[in-house]
């Protein structure tokens, strides 16, 4: 879709876009018709292409997401702008910063771990995360958030966690915040599914001296020929059998 042909109040609206990430996801959509996770990748050097796309869907602006050939023919993803009447006029000006005491707020409560690996980190490498995506919950009382709505995660379960949610229908398209309510990256220690999907997820971390045992589990799988989960699984399912 050329910028052409997009109406004159969908224009308006993508010119008052704010921050730097979404602009330029905005900007090389309308010169080239959509961007790719290797144009944000190479080209403007996000090593997390969901999160700038997650920052223009944030403010209400509708992205599709598709597939074409990158380099050596593996398929990677697009996006491009939805209907222009998808616009969502109660998310138009995005999120704002949340207060440095929410996260001293979820400290206090949880401690200095991730909610998802459950892994104690520094203070600094932990992010404040909605439960409920924010393009799902819409804007909330930001200025004295309730911190049941959020939690605290590691970078790299925050970007497990865009990652699923850029390719779940319920986020994308139904909106339903119950449904989110359930999932497994909302509420890690009770949920009913992942992304719509039956999947049960456990995230384990050795740190210090448990790397110890994590390296004797290993060398265990790699003898016995098996990827480790699959060899945790089936360690697991010995026991229980002998119980």
């Amino acid at each position: 879709m050329r910028p052409d042909d997009l109406p004159p109040d969908f224009l308006a609206k993508l010119d008052a876009v704010t921050g730097k990430r979404s602009r330029i996801v905005v900007e090389h959509i309308l010169e080239h018709g959509f961007i790719t996770t290797d144009d944000l990748k190479t080209a403007y050097g996000y090593d997390h292409p969901p999160r700038a796309v997650r920052d223009v869907r944030e403010q209400g602006i509708p992205i599709e997401t598709f597939s074409v050939d990158g380099e050596g023919g593996k398929r990677i993803a697009a996006y491009r702008f939805g209907d222009p009447s998808d616009v969502r006029s109660d998310a138009f000006h995005g999120r704002s910063v949340l207060p440095k005491a929410l996260k001293e707020a979820l400290i206090a409560t949880f401690g200095a771990r991730c909610a998802i690996c459950l892994c104690e980190l520094e203070e600094r490498c932990l992010q404040t995360d909605h439960r409920v995506p924010y393009e799902v919950a819409g804007a909330q009382a930001e200025d004295a958030p309730d911190p049941a709505d959020y939690m605290l995660v590691c970078g790299s379960c925050n970007r497990a966690k865009s990652w699923s949610c850029e390719h779940c229908a319920n986020a994308q398209d139904e909106r339903s915040a119950a449904v989110c309510r359930a999932c497994y990256w909302a509420f890690p220690e009770e949920y009913s599914h992942i992304a719509l999907h039956q999947i049960r997820r456990l995230a384990i971390t050795w740190t210090d001296d448990e790397v110890a045992t994590f390296e004797k589990l290993e060398a265990a799988a790699e003898a016995a020929h098996e990827p480790m989960p699959d060899y945790v699984k089936s360690v697991i399912e010995r026991h229980l059998r002998r119980k």
